[in-house]
């Protein structure tokens, strides 16, 4: 769906979350319930700080000093080789370092969220997202990536430059956590180029006049691909904080399970984070969520190779893959979906945004209109959909046009899901109403539906909204004009039945 991410893949980006991570392992740690493991756990914590004050921000930031300065840079090499050792990744080159200033941070924010480029798209993002209805209306995305940054800042490795940037408000030991996750980045970086593995030269749909299944099948390579960099730097910020107790991530999956819990819940003081919305919750952590599980369930089923190396060189395609891994150990491979001749068909319209719908957004979609466990039964059942938004032309203040596609395991599964569409539609709308068919009984009310089976309509203070589903496929209108509509549901529907013959 609509992706936030910045053109360069800003290592900034990456890494908002990681004070939240070590909160969160701290209250893992806590909830251990071997004697063993307690008894091992006191002790490690006589040498490790709590994580959680790394979160709270004095009245009066105080500067390490210079020689907690040069015990942090010497901890580097230490840590590089601990993660060489947990990765297989081997160590080609002595990584950089600096000390960096919050100053210099929250500038180096700044300066990649108001770029032209990463702005439109921002702006693109924000008002698809806001259509779909998984932002408020008066959601301001840009403001809201800068202050959450700002609040969430940690130490990050920078491909760029190939420095891991240290921050000089923060003790030597508390940065310790972060260094295993970053070096990590810096082995991956040595070995197979970070900025070439995160930005896929085939995936910028932006950048292409005419739009394939193939292209539509793409759009997921980045945001599966920074979920295999975060899991497998999280599993070995993991390994580095169990391994004064003797423990790795191995035998821990209560302290795995306590972190990715942790993440969404957020520290007391990141008011930014725990008030955003489930969208923003779910997009910003599932990277390190879904990437940790992914690797820790590639490393038990294949080994250190299959978990770490074999990933760049045969990465998943589709956020299906991160959430359940055995469709990627087993291969599968999804048919691409149909799809219509776009510049034909949206000749009246100029395309606004265009990309895919996987399984992680249905989940997301699926959890804010009628919760998380319905979400959990249904998104297993997705297998392929995208999103096409248009502007009528000439006309820039027209509300958004949407084409939403979706292709599920049986007619059941489809149904049950235009439902859950269509019951959302009272939350999206000011006003919402059924636009009768002449012969047709009523339409039983959206917020009653189990199921929604062919063709209905309805119209809302931005335009007709119409949902058809026949066989797997789902197809979405809002906002198009009558003839675009039947235009391609004709299209898409075609081809559907062609393609079942």
């Amino acid at each position: 769906m609509a992706k936030f991410k910045t053109r360069s893949q800003a290592p900034i980006f990456r890494l908002i979350l990681i004070l939240l991570l070590l909160t969160a392992f701290g209250r893992a740690q806590a909830g251990q319930s071997d004697e063993k493991q307690k008894a091992a756990g006191e002790g490690a914590r006589a040498t490790q700080p709590n994580p959680q004050p790394a979160a709270q921000a004095a009245p009066e930031e105080q500067k390490i000093s210079p020689q907690e300065a040069e015990k942090l840079f010497r901890s580097v090499d230490e840590i590089l080789r601990f993660a060489s050792k947990d990765t297989l990744f081997p160590i080609k080159r002595e990584v950089k370092r600096r000390l960096v200033s919050r100053d210099e941070v929250e500038a180096y924010v700044t300066k990649h969220n108001s770029e032209d480029e990463d702005a439109k798209r921002l702006r693109r993002a924000e008002l698809v997202l806001k259509k779909f209805g998984l932002l408020p209306r008066d959601f301001d995305l840009g403001k809201f990536l800068v202050v959450l940054l700002k609040e969430q800042v940690a130490g990050y490795y920078d491909p760029k430059t190939r420095t891991v940037n240290l921050l000089d408000w923060l003790g030597a030991d508390q940065q310790k956590p972060v260094l295993a996750h970053e070096l990590t980045h810096a082995l991956q970086d040595q070995s197979f180029n970070l900025e070439k593995y995160m930005k896929p030269a085939d995936a910028d749909l932006a950048r292409k006049k005419e739009i394939t299944a193939q292209d539509i099948e793409n759009d997921e390579l980045s945001t599966t691909r920074q979920a295999v960099v975060e899991g497998q730097a999280m599993v070995v910020l993991v390994d580095y904080m169990l391994e004064p107790m003797g423990l790795s991530l191995k035998d821990s999956p209560q302290v795995v399970q306590a972190l990715k819990d942790g993440m969404l819940v957020g520290t007391p003081d990141a008011v930014q984070f725990r008030n955003a919305p489930i969208y923003m919750k779910e997009a910003l952590t599932f990277p390190y969520r879904y990437g940790i599980d992914f690797i820790a369930d590639l490393v038990i089923k294949g080994g250190k190779d299959k978990a770490f190396a074999e990933l760049f060189r045969n990465p998943p395609k589709t956020t299906r893959q991160i959430m359940e891994p055995q469709t990627y150990l087993a291969g599968e491979r999804l048919e691409p979906m149909n799809v219509p001749d776009f510049r034909e068909v949206f000749k009246s319209y100029e395309r606004f945004d265009v990309g895919s719908v996987g399984e992680f957004d249905v989940a997301v979609l699926v959890d804010q209109y009628a919760g998380a466990q319905i979400s959990n039964k249904l998104y297993p059942h997705w297998r392929g959909g995208y999103y096409y938004a248009v502007r009528s032309k000439g006309d820039p203040t027209a509300p958004l046009g949407l084409l939403y596609a979706s292709r599920w395991s049986s007619l059941e599964k489809a149904s049950n899901f235009a439902a859950i569409y269509a019951s959302a539609l009272g939350k999206r709308y000011l006003h919402v109403h059924d636009v009768a068919e002449e012969g047709k009984e009523p339409a039983i009310p959206t917020d009653a539906l189990e199921q929604l089976t062919g063709r209905r309509a309805w119209l809302t203070e931005d335009g007709p909204v119409v949902i058809d589903v026949q066989g797997d496929t789902v197809v979405v209108t809002e906002s198009l004009d009558q003839t675009t509509t039947d235009n391609l549901e004709k299209e898409i529907f075609g081809a559907v039945a062609v393609a079942a013959k």
